[in-house]
C-alpha cells in the first residue's frame, strides 16, 4: 500500500496536468448593434468568454488599440462618433497575467453613408413560437433592386443574404438557440453600394414546451409528496390521540 504523501503527490501531480492540458478558452466577438454603421454613429465591439478573469486586447487590422479588464464573462469596446477611419477588421486576444491563451475570429466594422431607404422585418407566424416551429423572417424594402443581410445580435457571421427579388428566409424546427434579437439591412451595388439604414430590431422567443412540463411533473411529485406527508403525520397524531 502506497504512502499517503505519494497519494497526495500523485493527486497534486493529476490536477496540474488536467490544467496544462485544458483546451484553450473559447473567444467570440459580436457588434452590438449589428450591422453598417453611418458617419456619426455607433458600435460596441463585444468579446466574450466562459472565463474567471483576465483581460482582452483589442486588434484592429493587426494593431494593438486598447485592453480591458473581462467584467462577467465579456468586455465591451466602444466605438461613438464614427468615422471611415474607423473601419477595419478587428479581433481581440484573451490574457490570462501576460499570456495569450486564446483568439477570437475577425469582425468587420463598416463605416457608410445610409442611401436607401430603411427597411421593415416581421416575423411569421409571430414573435412566440413553439419549439420545432416553421419560421419565416422577412425584409421587405421600398427599394425593388436592393440585396439585404439578416442579422442576430450575439452573431459574429451574418447570415446567407438575402438577394434580390427575395424577400425571406426560413427557419425550420427552430429551438432555444434560434432565440434572440434580428434585425435586416439592405444594400444596393448597381453602379456603386448603397446601404440602407438597419431595421428595427425583432426578439424571438422560441417556447419550449419539454422543459416546461418536466417542470411542472417536478412540481406535481413536490405537492404529492407535501400531501402525503402531511396526511401520513395527521395518521400518526390521530393513532396517538386514540391511544
Amino acid at each position: 500500500m502506497l504512502p499517503v504523501t505519494h497519494v497526495l503527490a500523485f493527486g497534486a501531480w493529476l490536477v496540474a496536468q488536467s490544467k496544462a492540458t485544458s483546451s484553450p478558452p473559447t473567444i467570440s466577438i459580436f457588434l452590438q448593434p449589428p450591422g453598417v454603421i453611418p458617419p456619426g454613429g455607433s458600435t460596441t465591439i463585444c468579446c466574450s468568454c466562459q472565463c474567471d478573469s483576465g483581460k482582452f486586447v483589442l486588434y484592429k487590422d493587426g494593431k494593438k488599440l486598447r485592453t480591458l479588464e473581462l467584467r462577467g464573462s465579456r468586455a465591451e469596446f466602444s466605438i461613438s462618433n464614427a468615422t471611415k477611419n474607423d473601419r477595419g477588421n478587428y479581433n481581440c486576444h484573451y490574457l490570462d497575467g501576460d499570456k495569450v491563451l486564446a483568439y477570437s475570429e475577425f469582425v468587420e466594422v463598416k463605416v457608410e453613408d445610409l442611401h436607401l431607404h430603411k427597411p421593415v422585418l416581421s416575423i411569421l407566424p409571430g414573435l412566440e413560437v413553439n419549439s420545432g416551429a416553421y419560421v419565416t423572417l422577412r425584409c421587405t424594402i421600398e427599394d425593388s433592386d436592393a440585396a439585404c443581410f439578416l442579422y442576430r445580435e450575439g452573431q459574429a457571421k451574418d447570415f446567407p443574404f438575402l438577394p434580390k427579388g427575395q424577400d425571406n428566409f426560413n427557419l425550420s424546427h427552430v429551438h432555444k438557440g434560434n432565440e434572440g434579437r434580428y434585425s435586416c439591412q439592405c444594400f444596393t451595388a448597381v453602379s456603386s453600394i448603397k446601404w440602407s439604414a438597419t431595421s428595427e430590431p425583432l426578439y424571438l422567443v422560441v417556447k419550449d414546451y419539454t422543459w416546461i412540463n418536466v417542470v411542472r411533473l417536478v412540481l406535481a411529485a413536490g405537492v404529492l409528496l407535501l400531501l402525503g406527508l402531511i396526511v401520513a403525520e395527521d395518521l400518526r397524531a390521530h393513532r396517538l390521540r386514540v391511544r
